[in-house]
């Protein structure tokens, strides 16, 4: 961290006390045993071989190495959920930034009140903590949204003070952040529009004089250079061919696009709907709808500033919309523009006083969304609720023998860690399975040659996403294995014959209570 950052952190009690919140606010991530990704990741990061033509070895997963990194490492240090501490303590380490970010966006703006610079800090925090914190979105999970993050906000109060000071220091740490956020989830591209975007239009408006700017790019490209340098020295290290890597972490997004919109159903557009309402139901509309009606005069007090954020947001937004898939963790990757665009709402309102201030009631709602959705969840964990996945794998543990192995299909990898047991197929998320194995022949061959699993759990219909290829697997199911059981009537689970029977006990009514025990 550039030495100019720490000297410039002097935060008020606000925002300690708001990131303290978004702290404590994880405590859910104690309460609930590993969802789907984080299991997934596990065995990902604790099976990692990786070969001339898989990143990861046997199972295969479209994320960027330093993810998997990043998990394997807790997971060494402190055990399988260690990633979800380095999650709490990312979101407190937001909400900082957020605030040291509302503090340039203030500067910016010539603020000579402390006090005014501390309110705007102030209430940037708070919204960021009650965002971040809001249990309607995921209070448990840790994974790379919540990890990439603050990487993000942190770049962005980078790019403003290295435009402040035209220093290519701070330029050159905010392009290492920027693209270090992107190696945790590919989508998260805020700091690097909002950088590109500010760097741009400060030279427009002759904010910044041109060489200054020039050698403020060329630090922040010379900054993002270093974590690709780093993937690509690796990959080529551990022999992993680059277009391997490339297809994981960039390429492969275009063909799975191209899966959801031929595999079309249901659950995608209920899913679209509830993120929709969650967005209404935790304020980032109310924020949206703030900056845009006050856009023209935003613009005319900081042309340069707004347009950065604007265009983070509409990158961020879009994102979400073009995904396909709109599962709720995607919310966490607007977080930083809202936050910078609470910023410069507020930092206008001190210039320019409104007759009704609008902003600070948005944030007051956000904060009471929060509240009432970690009270929600704290309640109905506490009236009892059951992990179905888990006691689904659990059940299977203890009915297993030495050397068993289990597969699950339909991408509930929490099933598969559950049962301890590994698994035969290379794909435990349902999307690179109907993307990459479309006909499921990679799939059948597993079921039908020498290693075939001796349990298969069938989590999602056979044909949920499309009928090829599984009549075929159908029959391979009928004619090699038996039905068990339907743990909870939710999941059927079938034993391969030649194993001889079983007798298979899923607990459907003890509620899971604490990471360290049931």
């Amino acid at each position: 961290m550039p030495s100019g950052m720490r000297s410039g952190m002097r935060f008020g009690r606000p925002v300690w006390l708001a990131a303290a919140a978004a702290f404590v606010a994880r405590f859910p991530s104690l309460l609930w045993p590993l969802r789907p990704d984080e299991a997934g990741f596990l065995l990902v990061a604790r099976t990692w071989q990786p070969e001339p033509g898989s990143v990861y070895g046997h199972h295969w997963v479209d994320r960027p190495p330093l993810v998997i990194w990043l998990v394997r490492a807790a997971d060494a240090l402190g055990g399988p959920y260690a990633h979800r501490l380095v999650g709490a303590f990312a979101c407190a380490l937001l909400v900082l930034a957020a605030a040291g970010a509302a503090g340039e966006v203030a500067r910016r703006a010539r603020l000579t009140d402390p006090a005014g610079a501390q309110r705007v800090a102030g209430w940037a925090a708070a919204l960021t903590a009650a965002l971040v914190g809001n249990a309607w979105i995921d209070p448990a999970a840790a994974k790379g949204e919540l990890f990439g993050i603050p990487l993000v906000l942190a770049s962005c109060w980078l790019a403003l003070r290295a435009v402040r000071r035209t220093s290519a220091p701070d330029a050159f740490w905010a392009g290492l952040l920027a693209m270090t956020a992107l190696g945790l989830k590919q989508s998260i591209v805020g700091g690097l529009v909002f950088g590109a975007v500010l760097l741009a239009a400060t030279l427009l408006t002759r904010e910044l004089p041109a060489r200054a700017g020039l050698r403020c790019a060329a630090a922040a490209t010379a900054g993002a250079a270093v974590p690709v340098a780093a993937v690509v020295g690796w990959a080529l290290a551990a022999g992993v061919r680059l277009p391997t890597l490339w297809y994981t972490v960039v390429t492969f997004r275009f063909d799975a696009s191209r899966t959801i919109a031929a595999q079309s159903g249901g659950a995608p557009t209920d899913r679209a709907w509830l993120l929709l309402l969650l967005f209404l139901g935790v304020g980032m509309l109310f924020v949206l709808v703030c900056f845009a009606t006050r856009l023209r005069a935003l613009l005319r007090h900081d042309a340069a500033l707004v347009a950065a954020i604007a265009a983070v947001l509409v990158v961020d937004v879009v994102g979400i919309v073009v995904s396909g898939s709109y599962w709720k963790p995607y919310l966490l990757v607007p977080i930083p523009g809202l936050a910078l665009a609470v910023a410069a709402l507020l930092t206008l309102d001190q210039v320019h006083p409104p007759r009704r201030p609008t902003t600070p009631a948005a944030v007051i709602f956000a904060v009471a969304s929060s509240v009432v959705a970690l009270v929600t969840w704290t309640a109905a964990w506490a009236a009892g609720r059951v992990p179905v996945e888990v006691r689904t794998g659990e059940a299977i543990a203890a009915a297993a023998g030495p050397g068993d192995r289990v597969l699950v299909y339909g991408g509930r990898a929490d099933i598969q860690w559950a049962s301890g047991a590994p698994s035969p197929y290379a794909h435990l998320w349902s999307l690179p399975m109907r993307t990459l194995d479309p006909r499921l022949s990679q799939l059948r061959k597993v079921l039908t040659g020498d290693g075939a699993p001796t349990w298969f759990v069938e989590a999602t219909r056979l044909d949920a996403w499309s009928e090829r290829g599984t009549r075929r697997l159908e029959r391979s199911l009928i004619r090699d294995y038996d039905l068990v059981t339907e743990a909870c009537d939710r999941y059927r689970v079938y034993r391969l014959r030649a194993a001889g029977p079983a007798r298979l006990d899923v607990d459907c009514s003890t509620p899971f209570r604490t990471i360290w025990g049931r």
